[in-house]
């Protein structure tokens, strides 16, 4: 393989893994307790996958709190009318 190949497939390689940004997101439940604090390790989308990271630890799992009040909108001030 010439110089220019391996160039060429090195280029190829590190551009495929510069695709788009990964997207931040929220997930619903988070492994809380021991080391992990509050809110801990907030990576889990199903209660199941938290319980099975959980066990044989002192953590438990719980709702993300980003995720459950991160959805509830500000109502808007009613307005008010002058007399």
């Amino acid at each position: 393989m010439t110089r220019t190949g391996a160039a060429l497939i090195a280029a190829a390689t590190i551009f495929s893994f510069a695709g788009a940004p990964a997207q931040a997101r929220d997930f619903p439940y988070c492994l809380q307790g021991g080391e992990w604090g509050y809110p801990g390790n907030c990576q889990f989308d199903s209660y199941q996958q938290c319980m099975v990271t959980a066990s044989g630890t002192k953590a438990y799992c719980d709702v993300n709190p980003v995720f459950a009040f991160g959805a509830q909108r500000q109502q808007p001030e009613p307005r008010r009318y002058r007399r």
